[in-house]
């Protein structure tokens, strides 16, 4: 939230200049203030986990949020249960007379497929267009990433020979930045897929911009100047079980899985788990939620929200 300080006062020019948000008392009691409308395009199969994951990030704001939860109605869920979607879920068709402050797009276990493969995919690209001039700021997760870099910018995702698959060290690229404001200059977050996107490709295009990246895992966050759309290469949202849970799944398969990096005290998956992430998932999605969308988002939601799509 931002603090509301008189303009003349002696720190107000030296935290501006830093890139904090600072509001004077003459904005302030202007302010119309009402809950953000996030709207949470589930890819995920597990969808009551994710659920769970992201709401506790969500949660985690003095931001009064109002989620709207939505699937794909071109693909049928095999993991969960109908009843569940029809009582808690809407489909896009429901929703795309509507604006909204923010949008998730999560991540999904199809980067394996080629995009143009995936049963969902039309109607994929047909959300990611209407979130360009319908909504703020969108938060593109993991594949979701990949989609939305490959839609929007032709960056393409490229097959690894191993998974990526652990909780890595990443870098920042600038600390002034609104969306890493309070991230340390070196912090961990999970990776879990079998597809990567290249830096240069990133780099090769004009409008983004690389905020933090992995020298291991590579990029990890990347954004448009006005921070209307993020991509986030990683699972910042996952549990302290969650990759654990993912290996022994695959390891009970039979599939030739390493034991995930840098998770297990001593690499040993019969030690619990340590969560290194939390506190750095919690902020990215506060930071997100206050100045990538309250701050900039319009109190009246029927009007366009941007004039350049």
């Amino acid at each position: 939230m931002p603090v509301v300080v008189p303009e003349s006062f002696p720190a107000y020019k030296t935290l501006t200049d830093e890139g904090l948000f600072l509001m004077t008392d003459e904005r302030a009691v202007h302010q119309d203030i009402r809950p953000l409308e996030i709207l949470v395009l589930n890819l995920m199969p597990l969808k009551i986990v994710t659920e769970t994951q992201l709401l506790r990030l969500i949660g985690n704001s003095l931001i009064q949020v109002d989620v709207t939860f939505i699937h794909p109605k071109s693909h049928e869920s095999k993991n969960t249960d109908a009843s569940h979607l029809e009582t808690f879920y809407k489909t896009f068709e429901d929703v795309k007379h509507k604006r909204f402050d923010g949008m998730i797009i999560t991540g999904a276990p199809v980067e394996n497929l080629a995009f143009d493969e995936v049963t969902y995919w039309q109607e994929l690209q047909e959300i990611m267009d209407f979130s360009q001039a319908n909504v703020t700021s969108t938060l593109f997760v993991c594949w979701g990433a990949q989609a939305g870099l490959y839609h929007f910018y032709d960056v393409p995702k490229y097959p690894l020979k191993e998974k990526k698959f652990g909780v890595f060290e990443h870098v920042i690229t600038s600390n002034r930045y609104p969306l890493l404001r309070g991230f340390d200059e070196v912090f961990l977050a999970p990776h879990s897929r079998h597809t990567e996107t290249r830096i240069e490709d990133v780099e090769s295009v004009e409008s983004l911009k690389i905020l933090s990246y992995s020298t291991e895992a590579g990029v990890y966050i990347a954004a448009r100047d006005d921070f209307s759309q993020i991509f986030v290469t990683g699972h910042s949202e996952y549990d302290d079980l969650t990759l654990h849970l993912e290996y022994s799944r695959d390891r009970d398969r039979g599939l030739n899985i390493d034991v995930p990096c840098n998770y297990y005290p001593e690499d040993n998956p019969e030690n619990p788990p340590l969560n290194r992430w939390r506190s750095h998932a919690n902020l990215l999605f506060s930071n997100w939620l206050n100045y990538c969308v309250y701050q900039v988002t319009d109190y009246d939601l029927t009007r366009q929200v941007r004039d350049d799509t």
